[in-house]
């Protein structure tokens, strides 16, 4: 081993606690970039095979009742490789030990051989095969304790079946599965029943029918022109508007998941390594500058300027290759932390999870560069040191006298304070970057708890201020209004309210989007279209009324003019002028006046659904009576919406705060250490004088710790800025049609960064401050300048 091989062990060994600060900060961004990529590809890698594997469709239509002789005709559209027609419907489902109820979407299997398309994944027992035998979903068995040979009751557009289960599946056409009128996924209350399909057609009169079908397309087809063709087929049999997979339910929020990941991969990883290149080039040319007499020295005896650069870039190196085996150790484990909750979340068979080599590459790649180009500059001022100069004293800094100082004396500041004004104001680049580094931390803060905020105010506007109902009854299909008595004369029913829903598609000029409208009378209790003030928003007679972001993507203000296309009951075409706008936080909302609606389709008011108060002392009654009502498709419950809601966000919330804090905290440290260890290394002498000269421990360490934490009080407002910001591009990022994020930034969620931030600083500060009691007086007067 050469002496200069020597030197770089025992200088890393020396500067092991800084090197260590910096490192940690190096892996934040290894291990962030290694998770995205990561969760990216487990994701993408098991989705794509999921859907290659079985068969996932490439259009999705929906009919009211088409015969099967179509069939033929639509195989022959040109770029149709495959179909698969089947016979669909809900049931409310009697489950045994519940007074609730439960909700079942019927899917017919095909009479011999597996499905075609959406192949189901058998996880126990086996497929139906005699009369009255089910499979279901795998999440609503394992919520239900479901197993092969258990029984429940079902009924089944009026006709009580006892149902019994042979076996439990995973289907890729419900990897995120909603039941109807849910905003989020409840497997107790929702789920998929697999049924022969003689059955299922006995069950919705569909002998020699269908009313559901799912196409494969060839590959580089144009899917609008077959989503057209297939229109037209079946718009004589009620055909409700077929639909690409970008629009199908499950698929869409898994493929918003994943592009989330990849805008994580790019977004986050760039600002630590940016603070981390930042942190090695003010240790390094502080490191350069205290070893002038070294570097002259090791000219003097040979050592080239190249192999001198070397050395101090190779220093830099070891801190990468810390921070890259500790980015790699915590990527690794926090991508299949995640890949394992991601695995609860959707329902997928089995979990492709793997983090490929070349991400592995490009992070340690990565990291290298950041070290290496932050080391450059001091690396380079070393080789340029000729051996003459580099063995003589630097020359000292000039400063003069600035209207900064005037107004310092002006202002009798004590000399304590002085001193930290001058170095903060003599050297402003180092000042920035530190503060920027600090206020970085801060801002990571703010963008966590942005999102616990938005969340409290998604679940305060959809469930207490939009739908403040019980429960909603859902119908087989529209009842007349006299349907409404009828429920507010069931046990337990306080109050009743009824909504009608129309699919359709929106047009204004070459913007197109599939919506269901639904239809409520003016100034409703229960289920309530809520404007940003709070007040109850109502759609006006003859017009139509826009969520905000539908608005946005129509491009349609208040006042337009725009084409609504009736895909169920007349299926006519009207012109409906826009009468406002509203902030919703699920789905693409459209609303019209339920009378508006009605005289649309010139017929009696009709009602989908009913939104109902209940009375808990009753509830078991009202629910036993709502199980045996043949016209009662299902009735999800708000009060399980809500609960599943906050069990699944809090424990997401949880968990990204945790990650977030502790990558403030090691930011800081990071900043606020390696700050401090650099000015106590150069003014070293000047503190001890001040010692020599009288002054208190109590002051010198003010001189210390006050420059730092001047620059941490100075961080917090651009930090809150910066927050603010991420949280922004978050909320456009991470924003979709399935969900929509508001921007909801508290004063809590401000002062708590800082406390974070300040409380962090002030002891990396103090664990510098140490040594101040430790320096020897004597050796540190005796060192040159």
């Amino acid at each position: 081993m050469q002496a200069l091989d020597r030197k770089l062990l025992r200088d890393f060994k020396r500067l092991w606690v800084q090197a260590l600060a910096i490192a940690m900060v190096l892996a934040c961004g290894v291990a962030i970039l290694l998770t995205a990529v990561g969760m990216y590809q487990a994701l993408q890698g098991t989705q794509e095979a999921y859907y290659g594997r079985n068969r996932f469709a490439d259009v999705f239509a929906m009919a009211r009742r088409a015969p099967v002789s179509l069939l033929p005709e639509i195989a022959a559209v040109e770029g149709v490789l495959a179909l698969e027609a089947r016979v669909s419907g809900y049931a409310n489902l009697d489950m045994p030990g519940r007074a609730k109820g439960a909700v079942g979407r019927i899917l017919s299997l095909p009479e011999s051989g597996p499905p075609q398309l959406n192949l189901p994944v058998l996880r126990s027992g086996h497929w139906p095969q005699l009369p009255g035998e089910v499979a279901v979903n795998a999440p609503f068995a394992l919520a239900n304790g479901l197993q092969p040979g258990d029984h429940f009751r079902a009924n089944l557009n009026g006709q009580q079946r006892r149902l019994t289960v042979t076996g439990t599946a995973l289907s890729p056409e419900f990897i995120y599965t909603l039941g109807p009128g849910a905003l989020m996924p409840d497997n107790l209350s929702f789920g998929i029943i697999w049924m022969r399909r003689e059955e299922a057609e006995a069950a919705y009169d569909m002998a020699g029918a269908f009313n559901d079908l799912t196409l494969k397309t060839a590959r580089g087809v144009q899917e609008e022109e077959v989503i057209a063709r297939l229109d037209q087929l079946l718009e004589p049999y009620g055909g409700q508007g077929a639909v690409g997979r970008a629009q199908h339910g499950s698929h869409a929020i898994v493929d918003a998941e994943i592009s989330q990941m990849k805008g994580t991969a790019m977004v986050l990883p760039p600002i630590f390594f940016g603070i981390s290149a930042f942190l090695v080039s003010m240790v390094m040319g502080r490191i350069v500058a205290l070893e002038r007499s070294e570097i002259g020295l090791l000219k003097a005896v040979g050592y080239s300027d190249a192999e001198v650069c070397l050395h101090y870039l190779m220093l830099a190196a070891l801190v990468a290759l810390v921070g890259i085996a500790i980015g790699w150790a915590a990527g690794t484990w926090l991508a299949q932390l995640l890949a394992r909750q991601y695995a609860r979340f959707f329902d997928f068979p089995f979990l492709i999870y793997r983090v490929s080599a070349w991400a592995y590459a490009l992070s340690a790649l990565v990291a290298l560069l950041t070290t290496t180009a932050g080391a450059a500059r001091a690396a380079l001022r070393a080789a340029r040191l000729a051996p003459a100069v580099a063995m003589q004293p630097p020359a000292p800094p000039r400063f003069k006298h600035s209207a900064a100082d005037r107004l310092m004396r002006q202002l009798r500041l004590s000399q304590p304070a002085v001193m930290i004004l001058r170095s903060l104001l003599r050297w402003p680049l180092r000042s920035a970057m530190t503060g920027l580094g600090l206020a970085l931390a801060v801002a990571s803060v703010v963008a966590s708890s942005f999102f616990a905020d938005a969340l409290d105010e998604i679940m305060d506007t959809a469930f207490y201020q939009s739908n403040r109902q019980d429960a909603v009854v859902m119908f087989t299909e529209d009842q007349p209004e006299s349907v409404l008595e009828e429920i507010r004369a069931l046990p337990g029913v306080l109050r009743a309210e009824g909504q009608q829903y129309a699919a359709a598609i929106l047009r204004h000029g070459p913007r197109m989007k599939r919506v269901t409208i639904e239809a409520r009378v003016p100034d409703p209790d229960l289920s309530r279209v809520v404007a940003s003030d709070g007040s109850v928003a109502n759609a006006g007679p003859g017009g139509i009324l826009l969520s905000e972001r539908l608005a946005e993507q129509l491009g349609a203000v208040p006042g337009t003019l725009v084409e609504v296309q009736f895909t169920s009951g007349r299926r006519e075409t009207r012109q409906l002028p826009v009468t406002g706008s509203v902030k919703q936080y699920f789905g693409l909302g459209a609303y019209m006046d339920h009378a508006s609606l009605n005289a649309l389709f010139r017929q009696a008011p009709q009602y989908s659904a009913a939104s109902i108060a209940i009375d808990p002392s009753r509830q078991d009654a009202l629910f036993t009576r709502l199980k045996a009502l043949p016209a009662v498709a299902g009735v999800p419950v708000m009060t399980d919406m809500r609960r599943s809601f906050r069990e699944v966000i809090a424990q997401q919330v949880i968990v990204m705060n945790m990650v977030y804090i502790t990558i403030a905290v090691l930011i800081t440290i990071g900043v606020a250490y390696n700050g401090a260890r650099i000015q106590l290394s150069e003014r070293a002498r000047e503190l001890a004088s001040l010692r020599i000269l009288g002054f208190s421990r109590r002051e010198v360490s003010f001189i210390l710790a006050g420059e730092m934490m001047l620059l941490a009080l100075l961080a917090q407002p651009p930090g809150w800025l910066i927050g603010a910001a991420i949280a922004r591009l978050a909320v456009e990022n991470f924003s979709s049609d399935v969900y929509t994020i508001p921007l909801v930034l508290e004063p809590a969620a401000f002062a708590s960064a800082s406390l974070i931030v300040l409380a962090a600083a002030l002891c990396s500060v103090l664990i510098v401050r140490r040594r101040l009691d430790r320096m020897d007086l004597v050796a540190v007067m005796k060192t040159r300048e």
